[in-house]
């Protein structure tokens, strides 16, 4: 893998680059749309391709490993076929999926003994295994096992957390080198930092991973619960230690406002089931704010779904018509909405970027989110 940074904002911390792997290029910043079990839900990789148009999905360790199983994705030359996906794929380790799995789980410095959400079967994951399971997956950039701690956390436990993913670290790294890639590509890994909303741990983490000298870097335990102000206050005091040459990545964030916010303080890289999620129940987001489009207020309105037709169902449709596909419970009411945030979550950190390299962000950046910050 190659990062480039091109461009940075005069006013913020916000940089736009290029990442390079085997499968393409990733313009950054970037969100990458949530596919867990090879698949984002409710979206034809066509559409998926055509219309929402990302450089770079995400697919989940926890979940493949579970369904359809690695053998099967080995058996299919790696998940990018066996989803006919040829851009670049990134899988999470697994550690977040097992932290929510908090009363089905036992964590031990060894590893993470748990029981499947499926049919209750016990599996045990540790550093070695899932770093295996990510090279039988095969996605372009891979994951460290780490723990994720929840909020609010004990500083003790958070500590001990923290030096136990620290050590977990080594052990990811010590048997990649042992464990040659699957298919006719590179895999690169990134590290996590840990440490909750607690900055000297955060300051100690980030110097910890900065120093492992990976090709990328990940921000994590920054979306479990905690206000927006200590998310963006732990994920400054951890870019400003992270190496400027390499890309960075806060997992699991956020809302479009979020993603501007950190962008700003030096992001390049996001993932989150938000634009997804709160499509299947009914909540549009726009530059103009956010709809929720079961309300009875659109069942009239005969306007596009969204003006600026980003995606082809925003103008190929009425908010009248899709209020009434939710009413109705009919899926295609969740596909169309799907692809609408989608698309805009695309958008938008594609804009990040242009203005990044004008060079009028941070301006750009102060009245989009006065605009977003609605409910119309």
């Amino acid at each position: 893998m190659n990062f480039k940074r091109l461009a940075k904002d005069k006013d913020t911390k916000a940089r736009a680059g290029v990442i390079t792997t085997d499968h393409g290029t990733i313009e950054t910043p970037i969100f990458m749309p949530v596919g867990t079990v090879a698949s984002v839900k409710g979206v034809h990789q066509r559409e998926l391709k055509n219309d929402i148009n990302p450089d770079i999905i995400l697919g989940n360790t926890y979940h493949l490993y579970l369904r359809p199983q690695t053998p099967i994705l080995e058996q299919a030359g790696g998940l990018h076929k066996f989803m006919n996906w040829d851009r670049n794929i990134l899988t999470d380790s697994g550690g977040y999926q097992v932290y929510s799995l908090s009363a089905n789980r036992k964590i031990k410095e060894e590893g993470v003994k748990f029981r499947s959400h499926i049919d209750g079967s016990y599996h045990f994951f540790t550093p070695e295994n899932v770093m295996e399971v990510q090279r039988s997956i095969g996605a372009d950039i891979i994951m460290a096992f780490d723990e994720c701690t929840p909020y609010p956390c004990d500083y003790n436990y958070a500590k001990r957390s923290m030096h136990m993913t620290h050590r977990w670290l080594e052990r990811c790294l010590t048997h990649l080198k042992k464990t040659p890639f699957k298919y006719d590509y590179e895999q690169t890994f990134f590290p996590i930092v840990q440490g909750s909303t607690y900055k000297d741990l955060r300051q100690q983490s980030a110097e910890y991973i900065a120093n492992a000298g990976a090709e990328g870097n990940a921000i994590g335990g920054l979306s479990v619960g905690e206000p927006a102000e200590e998310m963006y206050a732990m994920t400054e005091v951890v870019c400003d230690i992270l190496p400027e040459d390499k890309p960075r990545y806060l997992m699991g964030v956020g809302t479009p406002i979020n993603i501007l916010e950190n962008i700003a303080l030096g992001v390049d890289m996001f993932d989150c089931v938000m634009p997804t999620r709160n499509a299947r129940n009914g909540m549009l987001f726009t530059a103009h704010g956010t709809i929720n489009i079961k309300n009875k207020k659109w069942a009239d309105d005969f306007s596009p779904i969204d003006e600026m037709g980003i995606t082809f169902v925003d103008t190929e449709y009425s908010k009248a018509y899709l209020k009434h596909l939710f009413t109705v419970k009919e899926l295609l009411g969740m596909q169309i909405a799907t692809i609408h945030n989608l698309g805009f979550y695309l958008w938008l950190v594609r804009e990040a970027r242009k203005h990044i390299i004008e060079g009028d962000f941070g301006a750009w950046k102060d009245k989009m989110v006065k605009q977003m910050d609605k409910r119309l």
